[in-house]
C-alpha cells in the first residue's frame, strides 16, 4: 500500500453480508483506477455470537471470493451487557468500535476518505478527529434514504399517533410515492420506542457526512434523487452532494459453479419460462407457508425454481443459523414427484445473480431486500414482491408504485399467503397481458442499467464527480 502513490480509501462496513457484498463491489471501483483502498471489517462481541453467529463465515467466504482486496478485521469491542434488542445490539457494537477504526486509521500513512456503512454513522467522529473526509455509503434505496431523512422532521412537526395504530394510512413524504404505515419497518412503529429514538438519532446524523454515496442508479429513482438534491428531505439543513453510482452487483459466475446443477436445469427450459423463487439469505417462512406456496406453484402449471430454507424455531429470531431443510418434511406429500422434470426445490442458497440472469428466468418472487431488487431489474426480470422485514416493505411501495417493475404478492403482511394468490400472481406476470406490460418495462430498466455503467455512463460519471471531491482524479 505504500507504494501507491495514492492514499488509501478506507471503507468501514457493517455487520451483515447484505452490506458487506456492495461493499466489496465499491471497493473494486476504487481498484480499478489504481487507487488502495482496505475495507475494515468489525467483529462481533462474544457477548453477540449468537445473534451474529453467521457473521464470521460470510466474512471469510467474501474474502476469499475476492482476493484483490484488502480487508482488515477490527478486534471484537468488549459488550458484557448487550442490549436485548437485535437492532441495538447491533448499534452498540458498531459505536464500541470506533475506537479500533480510530487506531487502525492513524496505523495507516495517509488517508484520503472514510467511506462508511449506513448504519456506521457514529464513526463520523472518529473521522472529524482526524480531519478525514467521510461519506456515507447507502446499501438500500434513494427512496428509502429521501424517506427516511424527512423522518426525523416529519415526527417532529407531527402529532399523529403511533404508525402502528393507523394501519395502511398513508405516510407522505418528498420523492417518493405514499407509504402506508404498516410497511414502514418495525424499529419505528412506535414513537417513543428506544429503537425509533437512535433510528432517527443515525439519520439526523447523515446530513453531517461529506457526500452520500448510493447503490441505485438515477433513471430508476429519478424523482427519489431530485428530492434529495433539492435538499427537500430535510428542512433547514443542507444535504451533502448525493452520488447515485449503482447498480454495484456481485459477479455471480465463480459462486455459480458451486451450483452448477440448477443452472443445466435452466439450460434446458424454454425462454423467459421459469418462475424463480428466493427470499435472500434471512428468509423466513414457516412450514404452513411453504406448503401453500407449493400448492400454489404445483396449481399454476408453470415451471419453477424454488429456493427453501428451514424455517426458524422463532419466527422473531429469523436471523439466528439453521440446518438444511428436510424437503420430504415439509412439502406437501407427492409434490418433488408430482412437479418433477417442470419444476427444481434447491436447499438453502442458489447463485441468484446467474439465475436472473438466464434466459429462461422469466419471474422473480422477492423478499425485496435492496441488492435483489437491482439484480432483478438489472437483468430485466419482473417481480412479485413478498416483502418480509426491515426496509423490504417499504421497497415494495417503490418498486409497485414508483418503478412499476412488480406486483403485490397480497397477504405478504398477513398470518400466510394462500395458495391461491400464489398462483394468481404468477400467472399474471407468466401469462397475461400485465405481466408483458411489465417485462416490456423491465426490458427498459435492463437497458438503463447497462448504460449507468458504461463507459461515461450516468454512475461511473457519479463516482468520477466524488474522486474529484476527494482530488484523487482530474
Amino acid at each position: 500500500m505504500e507504494a501507491n502513490p495514492h492514499p488509501a480509501v478506507v471503507l468501514h462496513a457493517c455487520l451483515g453480508v447484505g452490506h458487506l457484498i456492495p461493499m466489496v463491489e465499491l471497493a473494486k471501483l476504487f481498484l480499478r483506477r489504481g487507487i488502495p483502498v482496505v475495507i475494515a471489517v468489525p467483529t462481533p462481541p462474544a457477548s453477540t455470537a449468537d445473534i451474529f453467529a453467521s457473521s464470521g463465515p460470510a466474512v471469510a467466504s467474501v474474502a476469499a471470493a475476492n482476493p484483490t482486496i484488502s480487508f482488515h478485521h477490527l478486534p471484537a469491542p468488549e459488550y458484557p451487557n448487550p442490549d436485548p434488542d437485535p437492532y441495538l445490539q447491533m448499534v452498540d457494537a458498531l459505536r464500541l468500535t470506533v475506537p479500533s477504526l480510530l487506531a487502525f486509521l492513524r496505523s495507516l500513512p495517509s488517508v484520503a476518505a472514510l467511506v462508511l456503512d449506513t448504519f456506521c454513522v457514529d464513526a463520523l467522529d472518529a473521522a472529524a478527529e482526524l480531519n478525514v473526509p467521510a461519506y456515507l455509503y447507502y446499501t438500500s434505496s434513494a427512496a428509502d434514504l429521501a424517506a427516511f431523512l424527512h423522518l426525523p422532521h416529519y415526527l417532529a412537526t407531527t402529532d399523529g399517533g403511533d404508525f402502528k395504530d393507523m394501519g395502511k394510512g398513508l405516510l407522505r413524504f418528498p420523492g417518493v410515492p405514499p407509504i402506508p404505515a404498516s410497511d414502514m419497518p418495525q424499529i419505528v412503529q412506535e414513537r417513543a420506542s428506544r429503537t425509533c429514538a437512535v433510528r432517527m438519532g443515525q439519520y439526523g446524523r447523515k446530513p453531517e457526512a461529506r457526500g452520500l454515496l448510493i447503490n441505485t442508479y438515477e433513471w430508476l429513482e429519478a424523482r427519489a434523487v431530485t428530492a434529495l438534491r433539492d435538499g427537500v428531505c430535510v428542512p433547514g439543513r443542507p444535504t451533502p452532494p448525493v452520488y447515485c453510482i449503482g447498480p454495484l452487483i456481485v459477479n455471480g459466475e465463480a459462486a455459480a459453479q458451486a451450483q452448477g446443477a440448477c443452472l443445466s436445469w435452466l439450460d434446458a427450459q424454454p425462454e423467459r419460462s421459469v418462475v424463480f423463487l428466493c427470499f435472500g439469505s434471512l428468509g423466513a417462512m414457516s412450514a404452513g407457508q411453504l406448503e401453500e406456496i407449493a400448492r400454489g406453484l404445483e396449481n399454476s402449471g408453470h415451471r419453477f425454481l424454488w429456493v427453501v430454507r428451514s424455517p426458524p424455531e422463532d419466527p422473531a429470531k429469523y436471523f439466528l443459523p439453521r440446518p438444511e431443510p428436510d424437503l420430504n418434511a415439509l412439502l406437501p406429500d407427492g409434490f418433488l414427484d408430482r412437479t418433477q422434470g417442470r419444476g427444481v426445490v434447491v436447499k438453502m442458497w442458489a447463485p441468484q445473480v446467474e439465475v436472473l440472469r438466464h434466459a429462461a428466468t422469466g419471474a422473480f418472487v422477492t423478499h425485496c431486500g435492496w441488492n435483489s431488487v437491482l439484480e432483478a431489474a438489472s437483468a430485466g426480470v419482473p417481480m412479485l414482491c413478498w416483502a418480509q422485514y426491515a426496509e423490504q416493505r417499504a421497497n415494495k411501495v417503490f418498486v409497485v408504485d414508483e418503478m412499476k417493475l412488480g406486483v403485490v404478492m397480497e397477504g405478504y403482511d398477513e398470518e400466510l399467503v394462500k395458495a391461491e394468490e400464489v398462483e394468481k400472481k404468477v400467472r399474471l406476470v407468466m401469462e397475461s397481458g400485465e405481466g408483458e406490460k411489465l417485462r416490456g418495462r423491465l426490458a427498459l430498466a435492463k437497458e438503463k442499467a447497462a448504460e449507468a455503467l458504461a463507459d461515461g455512463g450516468p454512475s461511473r460519471m457519479a463516482f468520477a464527480e466524488f474522486l474529484k471531491d476527494l482530488k484523487l482524479q482530474k
